[in-house]
């Protein structure tokens, strides 16, 4: 059996970098993720005026609760959707004009739900190119707060943000939610808010938030489950392997652990303890069809694996991942049939049949580190499988295909 280290989660990250910024005093973040994403993040704290020192395996935040200590700023969100979206709602709460901008890949996703959700709050937002995408700027002068209605059903970050905000504004927020996708991801920002001090109330699709603010706190960054994902569905593909992964255990905050489940009903052995989980190859892959709305960010990883099954594997209500870093079930569909695979898409599904992939053959990343990570595990029995763009895995996981390789080479 593999024990492997899983660097930290980046949602989590990227939700206790917002709430140590946030708080009253100074909190220090135990192994956080450093990644493009992580370090975008942490640079555009600092250009916002806030205090950041890093350290290998301890971050450190000086909180501002009245908002960035810097009256101007221009901030470079990289490919970073956090960044993208909780940085601007965190510059809302302070006093000043804020610009951001981003990469030509996080221009092309969707902000309008939350921007036009601060607009209704009183933010004086304006994009400065095309209406709902970067580049944008805040006229900030605090958050009074109130009631408003949000569709979260391309993004549950967008509800994140604006959960965050409750705090900080004069009279609490009311958030009232039309649809939601990726669930679990708002309960971690729940869960992590309480940490540092928040109240919350949920009365069926209303959020109650108190002006509570934070309080700073040392806090530990758990493994991230996304990321854990590729080991598992490795360790599910090879017969006699077996994989397991500390800190991701049942008081988990991340819903991706629930991979594991999907695995579980597939035939592949899987233990979750309170220390970690472990999975087991059982030599077998069952096809089934699995409703992923919740853990879409872990379906490349099923569409990768999902040839070897003994019959057809389909993965439903993800529309959510068109909107991603790439059109993700269009990319695993198009480099699925690069294979030899059979695969039918639809709006918000993907439908894979049985087969054996063959290669050599180019995966078209399209820049999304998630297929880069997805195809390594198709890889291990599909030999000459390149990547057009391996690099851009540093947004999540820099040294992942050290760790991969060295992973696939113990026994």
């Amino acid at each position: 059996m593999t024990v492997i280290d899983i660097p930290g989660s980046k949602s989590v990250t990227a939700r206790a970098l917002f709430l140590a910024a946030a708080a009253e005093g100074t909190t220090t973040l135990l192994r956080p993720l450093v990644s493009d994403d992580t370090e975008g993040f942490a640079e555009g704290l600092t250009a916002l005026g806030y205090a950041v020192r890093r350290e290998p395996d301890a971050w450190h935040i000086e909180g501002r609760p009245a908002g960035p200590g810097a009256d101007t700023a221009e901030v470079y969100c990289r490919d970073g959707a956090t960044t993208a979206r909780f940085l601007p709602t965190l510059a809302a709460a302070g006093h000043g004009t804020y610009r951001f901008d981003a990469s030509a890949q996080m221009r092309r996703r969707p902000l309008a739900p939350l921007t036009e959700a601060l607009r209704t709050l009183g933010v004086d937002l304006r994009h400065g190119e095309k209406e709902g995408h970067h580049p944008l700027a805040v006229h900030a002068h605090g958050v009074k707060g109130g009631a408003l209605t949000l569709d979260a059903g391309q993004s549950s970050q967008y509800l994140t943000a604006l959960l965050m905000l409750g705090p900080l504004t004069a009279e609490g927020l009311d958030i009232t939610v039309t649809d939601l996708v990726s669930e679990p991801y708002v309960e971690i920002t729940l869960a992590m808010m309480r940490s540092f001090g928040a109240e919350i109330r949920q009365e069926g699709r209303t959020y109650r938030v108190a002006p509570t603010g934070y309080r700073a706190r040392t806090y530990g960054i758990e493994p991230d489950a996304s990321t854990a994902s590729y080991f598992f569905a490795a360790a599910a593909l090879e017969p006699g392997r077996s994989v397991t992964v500390p800190g991701l255990g049942t008081g988990a905050l991340q819903g991706d652990l629930g991979f594991v489940d999907v695995l579980r009903r597939m035939g592949v052995d899987v233990e979750i303890t309170d220390t970690g989980t472990t999975v087991r190859s059982t030599g077998t892959l069952r096809g089934l069809t699995v409703n992923m709305r919740d853990i879409s960010d872990t379906m490349p990883t099923l569409a990768a694996i999902a040839p070897f099954a003994d019959g057809p594997v389909r993965i439903e209500d993800v529309a959510n991942t068109r909107v991603k870093e790439c059109d993700r079930l269009d990319a695993c569909a198009e480099n699925l049939r690069r294979l030899g695979i059979t695969v039918r898409t639809g709006p918000d599904w993907i439908e894979i049949h049985p087969g054996t992939p063959t290669g050599p053959a180019e995966i078209a990343t399209h820049g999304d580190h998630r297929i880069v990570m997805s195809f390594a595990v198709t890889g291990l029995r599909t030999p000459g499988i390149t990547f057009d763009d391996p690099g851009c895995v540093k947004k999540t996981f820099p040294d992942f295909h050290r760790v991969f390789d060295a992973f696939v080479r113990t026994p």
